[in-house]
């Protein structure tokens, strides 16, 4: 079984109850909570809403964000909501493939484009499952930032490495023309 580390808020209702997880499976633990399945503080108190979520190369390192997250005051959490998802839409339609991505969302991702090897483009939300690896020489500058959701799906086909799209700047290189 694939694992995909993933850390999650779900809410009650904006700017309601909040609840952070972590998991190894987001569709399948996010559909769990949704359907009630699972005993707690989310079937209590009725908190099923996907509002955010970070993937993770690693279990170890989304079980150490999660942990931190729950220290966090609830106005940190909140900014962390707004930042990716500010009208506080489920993502769940969106996780599952049957929305696109909205606007708002689509508006605050990283602009520079992602190819895959065959040059189609694939746009937001999706996630690059571990391993993945960009091969050598390939340097990204700090900072450089990819926004959640990020997620390359399955059956996206994509097996061997993504060529990222940078403009001059991040790449380096001021005698090539942007790409943006």
């Amino acid at each position: 079984m694939m694992k995909n580390p993933a850390v999650y808020i779900l809410a009650s209702s904006q700017n309601g109850t909040l609840y952070i997880g972590v998991t190894s499976d987001l569709i399948k633990r996010i559909w769990q909570h949704k359907e009630g399945l699972s005993d707690g503080f989310t079937k209590q108190y009725e908190v099923k809403i996907l509002v955010w979520y970070e993937q993770h190369e690693t279990m170890e390192s989304a079980i150490a964000r999660e942990k931190a997250m729950k220290k966090w005051l609830r106005k940190w959490k909140l900014t962390t909501i707004e930042k990716m998802n500010p009208n506080w839409i489920d993502l769940w339609p969106h996780i599952i493939g049957e929305a696109p991505l909205p606007a708002v969302l689509a508006a605050s991702a990283d602009p520079a484009p992602f190819v895959t090897p065959d040059s189609s483009v694939v746009t937001a939300p999706f996630v690059i499952p571990a391993p993945f690896v960009i091969p050598a020489p390939f340097v990204i500058p700090a900072p450089f930032v990819i926004p959640a959701p990020f997620v390359i799906p399955a059956q996206a086909g994509i097996q061997k490495s993504v060529t990222l799209l940078l403009d001059s700047r991040l790449r380096g290189n001021d005698d090539v023309e942007d790409v943006a």
